[in-house]
């Protein structure tokens, strides 16, 4: 090789590098972030009534708007929600990444945006620990109630169809809230089918001693950025032993879900780590 192929050669391999590092940083920072897609998995348990064979739970977790997540991917996340047309919905936290930069023009469009989120049986959310951050506890309560979603802190509400019933849980945030989840379940309802909102998937080792069937969580945004052998990079407290997919703990058992949610945080890039919307179908076993 004479001195000028070996000079080309090398010229060509730098720009090659360059261009691979520029083309995975527009990948992770433009393209994955927005490439949603949407993750389907079957609920069974002998505790589902009959009635509510078929019935879709579609899970919402971690927008983190105002980072690298804003009106306009939160319009396309109303659409792609009206197509699923799902019997309930649930917004397991962090709707805002820090509510103090967000303005109250900025409040009201996002009020007015998630008034179009519907359901048959209800919208029900819980507080993430970037809601209860940057004092935002207050605001991001009304404006989720005025967009028609109803607040689970440390609540059970039943939700009914056909005479039967389950039972929905909301905890509120394990980092920064009061969370209490003894008195969720009274004695009577310990063999119906009951259904857990924690925002903090690692909370499922307390909660699979308690009597749910379904624990739904978000938080870990499945480690947002994955390499290979490396494996996840950003995994927060308490989102770290569970990170993404589905568990099974306990001698009931709890069926863990987690989310990868659709926003970013700390970094504003996705990589090998799509966002995901869920959808949940239960299944009388």
């Amino acid at each position: 090789m004479n001195r000028r192929t070996f000079l080309k050669r090398s010229l060509l391999g730098t720009i090659g590098l360059a261009g691979a590092g520029y083309g995975g940083y527009y990948y992770a920072h433009e393209i994955e972030p927005r490439w949603v897609k949407i993750v389907r998995n079957d609920i069974e348990s002998e505790r589902i009534p009959a009635s509510f064979d078929g019935f879709t739970l579609l899970q919402l977790s971690d927008t983190h708007i105002g980072f690298n997540y804003g009106l306009k991917e939160l319009d396309d996340l109303i659409q792609t929600v009206g197509e699923l047309d799902p019997d309930l919905i649930l917004f397991t936290g962090d709707l805002i990444d820090d509510p103090s930069t967000i303005t109250n023009q900025q409040y009201a469009q996002i009020k007015d945006k998630l008034s179009k989120i519907q359901s048959r049986y209800g919208n029900y959310w819980i507080y993430g620990n970037h809601d209860h951050g940057g004092y935002g506890t207050e605001k991001i309560a009304q404006v989720m109630s005025s967009a028609g979603f109803q607040l689970l802190k440390n609540e059970t509400t039943k939700i009914q169809k056909d005479g039967d019933h389950i039972n929905l849980s909301g905890l509120d945030d394990v980092l920064l809230g009061n969370p209490e989840i003894t008195q969720l379940i009274d004695e009577s309802e310990q063999d119906h089918f009951n259904i857990l909102l924690s925002h903090e998937p690692d909370f499922a080792d307390t909660t699979k001693n308690y009597p749910f069937d379904v624990q739904l969580s978000g938080h870990s945004h499945g480690g947002q950025i994955q390499l290979p052998i490396i494996g996840y990079i950003i995994t927060p407290i308490l989102g770290e032993k569970y990170v993404e997919g589905s568990f099974t703990l306990g001698q009931r058992p709890l069926q863990l879900f987690v989310s990868k949610g659709l926003g970013t945080t700390r970094l504003p890039f996705r990589f090998l780590c799509r966002p995901e919307i869920n959808l949940y179908t239960l299944r009388k076993k």
